[in-house]
C-alpha cells in the first residue's frame, strides 16, 4: 500500500494538521520539561537558558507529516522535508550538547550538499555571471547559499516571537508570490510551513513558554533555502538583477541589518563577533524602552514593507529601478538608526 497516494488532503487541511500537530507538540514538550536547564550557560544572552528550545522539533515533525499528507505536493519537496528533518535533529544535538562549530558545519554541508546533489536542484549562478564551469559553481554557491539562510535564521533567534514572526511572514510572502505566478505546489508547501511555524508562535510569543532553538532555525532556514532555489522569481521578465536580488530582499532584510548592526558595534569596540550577546536591534529598542510587543508589531510593518518592495520589483519591471532606491534607502536609514541607540545590558 503506498500511504502518500491513499491519504491525499487539501492544502488546507494539512495546514490545519500541522498547526494542530506543532501546537500539540509544544504543549507536551512544554508540560514534561518544564524542569528543563541547559547545562552551559557561557554567554551573555537575554534568553532564558531554563526555557526548553525544542520548538523547531515539533515544527520540523508537523511539517514532515502533513507535507507527505498533503499528497499532490512535488516529490521534491517531500525528499527536502525528510531532510529537513535530519538538519532539525542536528540542532537538537547542538541544543543539548554546544558541538563544536566545526562539527556542526560539517554536517550542515552534507545535509545541505546531498539534497541538492540528488534532485539537482541549484541557483544558476554561472550564466548570470556568463562562465562556465559545468555547474561546479552553481553547486559550492546553492550550498553557500542554503548553509547562510540557516545561520541567518539562528542569528535573528534572540527574542521572545522576533525570529518566529519574521519566518511567518516570510512564509505568507511566498505563498503569494508563489501563488500569483501560478507555482501552486509551492505556494501550498509556504502555507503549510506557516501553519507549522504559527502552531510554535502561540507558545514563543512573549512571554515565551518554548524557544525553537537551533533546531527550529536550521530547519525553518533549510526549508527557505530550497523553496527560494525551487521558486521562479520573475517568470514574465528577463531582467536578471531582479530575479538574483529579489530573494535576498525577502529573506535577508532583518538577518542583515542585525549582523551589520551587531559587528560594526562590535568591531569598533574589540568585541568578538561570535559569541552570544544584547546587543542586536531587537535588544536596542528594549534598551530605547519599548516593550516586547511594540517591537514585534514594529518589525512586522518592516516585513510588510519589504513584502510590498520584493512585488513591486517582480511585478512592475519599470518600478524595479525605484523600488530598488526605495528599499536602499529605507535600508540605510535604518542601519545608522541602530548605530545611534545603545546594547541592552
Amino acid at each position: 500500500m503506498n500511504l502518500s497516494n491513499d491519504f491525499q488532503v487539501s492544502v488546507y487541511v494539512a495546514s490545519i494538521s500541522s498547526f494542530l500537530i506543532t501546537a500539540i507538540l509544544c504543549f507536551l514538550l512544554i508540560k514534561y520539561m518544564s524542569n528543563f536547564a541547559k547545562s552551559k550557560n557561557t554567554q551573555k544572552r537575554l534568553n532564558n537558558f531554563n526555557i526548553v528550545p525544542l520548538g523547531g522539533v515539533a515544527m520540523a515533525i508537523s511539517f514532515f507529516i502533513s507535507v507527505r499528507l498533503l499528497g499532490e505536493a512535488d516529490p521534491e519537496i517531500v525528499n527536502i522535508s525528510f531532510f529537513a528533518l535530519a538538519i532539525s535533529l542536528l540542532g537538537v544535538l547542538d541544543d543539548f550538547f554546544n558541538i563544536n562549530w566545526k562539527i556542526k558545519l560539517f554536517f550542515q554541508l552534507i545535509f545541505v550538499s546531498l539534497p541538492i546533489y540528488i534532485l539537482d536542484q541549484k541557483i544558476n549562478l554561472e550564466i548570470f555571471l556568463g562562465i562556465d564551469f559545468g555547474g561546479l559553481v552553481n553547486f559550492i554557491f546553492t550550498i553557500f547559499w542554503v548553509i547562510t539562510l540557516m545561520n541567518s535564521i539562528n542569528f535573528i533567534d534572540n527574542m521572545d516571537g522576533f525570529a518566529a514572526i519574521n519566518c511567518s511572514f516570510i512564509c505568507l510572502a511566498i505563498t503569494v508570490l508563489s501563488f500569483v505566478f501560478n507555482q501552486n505546489y509551492l505556494a501550498d508547501i509556504s502555507f503549510v510551513l506557516f501553519a507549522s511555524i504559527f502552531g510554535f508562535i502561540l507558545f514563543n510569543y512573549p512571554p515565551a513558554k518554548i524557544y525553537m532553538g537551533d533546531s527550529g532555525s536550521l530547519f525553518i532556514g533549510f526549508v527557505f533555502g530550497f523553496i527560494s532555489i525551487l521558486f521562479n522569481w520573475n517568470p514574465t521578465s528577463d531582467l536578471q538583477l531582479y530575479n538574483s536580488i529579489a530573494p535576498v530582499f525577502l529573506f535577508f532584510t532583518i538577518p542583515i541589518l542585525d549582523f551589520l548592526t551587531v559587528f560594526y558595534h562590535r568591531i569598533k569596540n574589540n568585541i568578538s563577533p561570535t559569541t552570544g550577546g544584547t546587543d542586536h536591534i531587537s535588544h536596542r529598542l528594549l534598551k530605547k524602552g519599548l516593550p516586547v510587543r511594540r517591537i514585534l508589531n514594529l518589525f512586522i510593518g518592516l516585513n510588510i514593507t519589504v513584502f510590498l518592495i520584493i512585488a513591486a520589483t517582480i511585478i512592475f519591471d519599470t518600478f524595479a529601478n525605484l523600488a530598488f532606491l526605495s528599499y536602499l534607502l529605507i535600508f540605510s536609514y535604518l542601519f545608522f538608526y541602530f548605530q545611534k541607540l545603545e546594547p541592552l545590558n
